[in-house]
């Protein structure tokens, strides 16, 4: 297994191929590890696997111990629960000059197998034989081999190590277990060696006397074990029991029926990855055979630390004002910028549940349970056609009846036909264990096979935590005087209708899928071959790691065919839809937008402005309310201090209305007895915020500094700072804020040189020289930005090729344009 092969990699960043050379050993060993971090992976107990060398220097195996003989067979790994060591010792794995024979390392896996399962009668025995077929094979009396293992029902795989050739064979192959030379895939191994010829017919007599043997090459086995597949688990039955009435005041008109709870369904997320973080050792930790004074630099786990901060800017004026006047006496540099948040600790606070706009605390962190009783009480019947499948949440699980009492299999059996008869479904109250919360659902009856009846269950909202959000109408607009508008961009005309009509009916998928078995085309989605994507390819990406040595020389590989199966739409309904698209883009007047980089919002979704300034939507106002008194709100922080909250605007409706988990303080001798959320008694300052911006006339300055750290809405930011300045310069006796404008501009221009938006720079500055040069404008505003000259002028294209930008601006014209004066009637105006 020493010998070196060529493996293909995955395509480079440009398409271009890759190969790496690796030895035989190190490419089957892919193999093992991928089908032990398949165990690893699963985390089932019953998976359980052990490691038998043949061709090793040494001999240590069950057999050996006890009569001898079978040299060179090593037991490496015993039969245990997998996990990172197995791995690792299969790393440590070289190849060696001794030679084995895979029939001795055979009858070893079989008797260790079989003392190690001598009480486990009904687990499923597999073995894997990983070989390259070049070994000698002492073949007497195999048949009584083969008679053992189909004794053992053992599942035999031989995985045969061949050249590369087959590495891109369909994934169809794979399912076939295609050996060494095969006329369907047109392979012939010509310089094959005897030994190899003669192993080969061999394993193939081997496997095809045994009950369950699979032969198959190496690199089907590698795409084979890529593929991605739903992992299957078996559900324990969990006991309970079915109420139908009073079974307390009314016994005797009362139903109870044993039952059994199991898993239908159950959901899957992709695994979870944990956070590291690039750092030095201590003085005691060095690079091993280097420099002593040249620290080993290690990675190490982050870990999450909470701390809790009172905003005192919240509190009373006279209260805040009084304890700035204290710190200010106790500190030489004065009032620092996070003074006024106090930490707190954990101990001091009450968890709190907030209900509307107050909160409702809970000392001792829930509120008093309900006196229930195990078991599910059903509370009525409904009609199955008015059920109602958004409200359905969480997972499904199967109500059987208890296998061990066929009274209450007839009973269960009865109620399960009647509600079939009668096309019902009932709503249950389930209560797990005695004193725990309820749960409300829906039990729907099913019958599997057309002879085992059941019942399912899923889990349904509370009346209470179902909201209802209501939404004009589409096709009907309403001014803010209350007419009804007919015509406008909103409204699609019939001719708009028609050809979405047209298009939807065009990307129909129910009939191009393959063809069916009379002709006919089927549908192209099915379900049950759908994976998905961020599972599986979270998993490949984790199964690689943990298979090879250096990623950079053995780049993960590209998502397994499966995967991607429906990531793109059938050509067939492509090209149908074809004519349909073009009349869309005819009738909708659709054009290009050109590319630019696509940043987040922070306000999300926002209404258009009309070109003439009306409001058309009656709902487009946010309603006034107005805010309760009371203490201060206590927030919570990881690591660094919370920032005090902005204003409220419109957005935070939304948020009041939802419940969430929040800390608030203790009551204290000098506290007050009920907590309320913190208000400051003195009226909140009007931001100035337009609707649907984030940046103010109040505080245009700081509204926009405050925005941009947060990285994340800097084209939001840097649009609505440049509205705001052309707002207010338009805006009469605007002149006392000039120097705070001119500053916003400095400020606004730095931005967007330094975050790639300096196009929208260029078109702001010619838009405000436009607006000042009107009639009325302001062009002592004006004038003063060109007193500024070259520093607050058009981004020129030198200019942003500094910052790695892009700018249609030359350098003359940002000279020229932007300072250059304006009308000769502004001239003397100024």
């Amino acid at each position: 297994m020493g010998k070196t092969r060529v493996v293909e990699l995955s395509p480079g960043p440009n398409g271009e191929e890759r190969t790496t050379k690796m030895t035989n050993l190190e490419w089957a060993l892919q193999y093992v590890k991928l089908k032990v971090q398949e165990m690893i992976f699963n985390g089932r107990k019953t998976d359980q696997c052990g490691v038998i060398l043949f061709g090793s220097e040494e001999t240590d195996n069950i057999i050996s111990e006890k009569s001898g003989g079978y040299e060179h067979v090593s037991e490496y790994i015993p039969i245990a629960q997998p996990n990172a060591g197995t791995l690792a010792k299969l790393d440590a794995l070289k190849p060696s000059e001794v030679s084995g024979d895979p029939i001795d390392a055979l009858i070893v896996g079989i008797e260790t197998q079989d003392v190690y399962l001598a009480k486990k009668k009904s687990w499923t025995r597999k073995i894997f034989i990983i070989t390259d077929g070049e070994n000698p094979i002492e073949i007497e009396d195999w048949e009584a081999t083969v008679k053992k293992m189909n004794a053992l029902d053992i599942n035999v795989t031989v995985v045969q190590v061949k050249p590369q050739t087959l590495v891109r064979l369909s994934t169809h192959a794979i399912n076939r277990g295609v050996d060494f030379d095969d006329e369907e895939f047109q392979f012939q191994e010509d310089d094959k060696s005897n030994i190899k010829s003669e192993n080969e017919a061999f394993y193939h007599k081997l496997t095809n006397a045994l009950d369950v043997g699979i032969i198959g090459t190496c690199a089907h086995a590698l795409q084979d074990i890529s593929r991605p597949e739903v992992k299957q688990v078996k559900s324990s039955l969990i006991g309970s029991v079915i109420r139908l009435g009073d079974v307390d005041v009314r016994p005797d008109e009362a139903i109870e029926v044993i039952v059994r709870a199991s898993k239908c369904t159950a959901l899957a997320r992709p695994k979870s990855w944990k956070k590291f973080g690039h750092r030095e050792t201590d003085e005691d930790a060095f690079m091993e055979g280097g420099d002593e004074d040249e620290p080993k630099a290690v990675f190490a786990q982050l870990k999450m630390r909470t701390e809790y901060y009172i905003d005192r800017s919240e509190q009373n004026a006279d209260e805040e004002m009084k304890t700035e006047e204290e710190e200010n006496e106790d500190s030489e540099l004065g009032h620092k910028k996070d003074d006024n948040l106090e930490k707190v600790e954990k101990e001091q606070l009450v968890k709190g549940f907030k209900y509307g706009s107050t909160y409702a605390p809970c000392p001792d962190g829930q509120f008093p349970r309900l006196p229930t009783r195990k078991g599910i009480d059903i509370c009525g019947f409904f009609p199955a056609k008015s059920f109602r499948r958004e409200l359905s949440m969480g997972e499904v699980q199967y109500l059987w009846a208890d296998p061990g009492t066929p009274q209450q299999q007839v009973a269960l059996s009865s109620i399960v036909r009647a509600m079939t008869d009668k096309n019902v479904m009932a709503i249950a109250r389930w209560v797990s264990k005695d004193g725990m919360d309820p749960k409300m659902g829906v039990l729907v009856p099913r019958t599997l096979d057309g002879k085992i009846d059941c019942l399912l269950w899923v889990q349904m909202p509370f009346a209470d935590d179902v909201r209802k959000y209501t939404f004009a109408p589409l096709g009907r607009l309403v001014s803010k005087k209350g007419e009804v508008i007919t015509k406008h961009p909103y409204l699609p005309t019939d001719e708009q209708q028609e050809a979405m009509d047209s298009f939807v009916d065009a990307m129909d998928l129910m009939d191009v899928g393959d063809k069916n078995e009379d002709g006919t085309r089927g549908q192209w989605f099915d379900t049950r071959l759908t994976y998905n994507p961020a599972i599986h390819r979270t998993k490949q990406a984790l199964f690689h790691s943990a298979v090879v040595n250096d990623i950079a020389t053995n780049p993960l590989d590209p998502p397994h065919p499966e995967l991607l199966i429906y990531m793109d739409p059938p050509k067939r309904a492509v090209k149908r839809a074809r004519d349909a698209v073009e009349e869309c883009k005819r009738v909708f007047k659709i054009k290009e937008v050109p590319k630019k980089a696509p940043k987040t919002r922070k306000d999300g979704h926002v209404h258009a402005q009309e070109d003439d300034g009306e409001e058309l939507l009656l709902d487009r106002k946010a309603p006034t309310r107005t805010q309760p008194e009371g203490m201060s709100q206590i927030t919570a922080a990881a690591n660094t201090p919370a920032p005090s909250k902005p204003a409220a605007d419109s957005d935070s409706e939304t948020e009041d209305e939802e419940e969430e988990l929040l800390l608030v303080k203790k009551p204290g001798p000098s506290n007050h007895p009920l907590p309320t959320p913190a208000r400051s008694l003195s009226p909140p300052v009007d931001p100035g915020r337009a609707p649907g911006r984030i940046i103010g006339s109040t505080y245009p300055l700081k509204d926009f500094k405050k925005n941009i750290a947060q990285g994340d809405v800097v084209t939001k930011a840097v649009e609505d700072l440049g509205f705001v300045i052309q707002e207010i310069v338009m805006k009469p006796f605007s002149s006392r804020r000039h120097k705070e404008l001119l500053e916003c501009m400095k400020a606004l221009r730095d931005v967007c040189l330094k975050e790639d938006e300096i196009d929208a720079w260029n078109v702001f500055l010619r838009d405000l020289k436009k607006s000042c040069s009107n009639d009325p404008g302001n062009p002592e505003f004006w004038s003063e930005i060109q007193k500024l000259g070259r520093s607050i002028s058009l981004i020129s294209t030198p200019e942003a090729a500094k910052l790695g930008g892009e700018s249609d601006v030359p350098e003359n014209a940002a000279e020229v344009v932007s300072l250059a004066y304006l009308s000769k009637r502004a001239r003397i105006q100024a």
